[in-house]
């Protein structure tokens, strides 16, 4: 425990210092508040949404497809609920099911790739045909396979977004694996006789984490994507739930009389993948600046 403690201590440190950086870079700097105004909605939307999301008026001809107005901001939907209530509700399930399968897939990744791409030899090339073999399969195909099989939930989804995400994943954290574990202060660690527990957590981890950083967060955003586009296939999270994939899915109908109804989610989708993406681009930026710190 205290090597793992020991190592979890280094990582942190180095999770601070990049962000330091990244506040140093204009993509950064565009990018946090993007992200933290979802965060905020993630954790507190239902709380601050004016209206509930799935209640339906008991006139719906009255409140249906109402554009935007002071009384409904982004306006209603075919049932004549609020838009603006549905979308800001929405956020939580969304991100926290993205959020999840993406951490599980970077945790099984690091995992498989440092272990991997420590040991080397036979387990190495065995590991790797694995993985070569799942990333063979299209992720949605593949997604779409087991959330038939298991039926869609939270769980299931997260868990197959994370399944699928993490041979990509291993391949970028072995690579650099195999570029640290011959620097002297791995030799150091072997030579005094530490287990292979405390190499990965203590010397290897820390210098992975700023690649494991920009991969995490472009897989962030294929998370969403995936999220979204299973919610737009109806195995997402179910009605009358709100969930953004569903909503663009049942106003497609609607396009021509009440455009804003998908215009809301699409824009939602879009502004947090353009916001994580923009992230992953100044922790890349940070990540060259600390390299450059050290060199100088």
């Amino acid at each position: 425990m205290t090597m793992i403690r020991s190592g979890l201590v280094a990582t942190w440190r180095s999770v601070r210092n990049t962000f330091r950086l990244i506040f140093r870079t204009w993509s950064g700097r565009i990018a946090l508040p993007i992200v933290l105004l979802h965060l905020v909605l993630t954790f507190f939307g239902p709380l601050i949404a004016p209206y509930s999301p799935t209640a339906m008026p008991e006139s719906i001809d009255q409140y249906q497809n109402l554009p935007p107005s002071p009384q409904f901001w982004l306006g209603t939907d075919q049932y004549g609920r609020d838009v603006l209530s549905r979308v800001m509700c929405g956020a939580g399930s969304l991100i926290a099911t993205a959020g999840t399968g993406a951490l599980l897939g970077i945790i099984l990744g690091a995992v498989v790739g440092m272990s991997s791409g420590y040991k080397g030899g036979r387990v190495d090339e065995i590991v790797m045909r694995v993985m070569d073999g799942l990333m063979s399969f299209p992720t949605l195909l593949l997604a779409l396979l087991v959330l038939f099989t298991l039926g869609p939930s939270r769980f299931n989804i997260a868990a197959t977004i994370g399944f699928v995400s993490m041979p990509a994943i291993a391949r970028v954290v072995r690579s650099t694996t195999l570029s640290l574990k011959n620097m002297e202060f791995v030799q150091s660690a072997r030579l005094r006789g530490e287990s292979t527990f405390y190499i990965i957590f203590r010397e290897l981890l820390p210098n992975v984490l700023p690649v494991l950083g920009v991969e995490a967060s472009v897989r962030f955003s294929y998370a969403i994507l995936s999220v979204a586009s299973l919610g737009f296939l109806g195995l997402g999270i179910q009605p009358p739930s709100p969930d953004w994939g569903l909503m663009i899915s049942q106003s497609r109908r609607f396009l021509v009389v009440a455009p804003w109804v998908a215009l809301a989610p699409m824009g939602a989708v879009a502004s947090l993948v353009i916001g994580v993406n923009l992230l992953a681009d100044g922790i890349r930026q940070a990540t060259r600046m600390a390299k450059e710190d050290k060199h100088e």
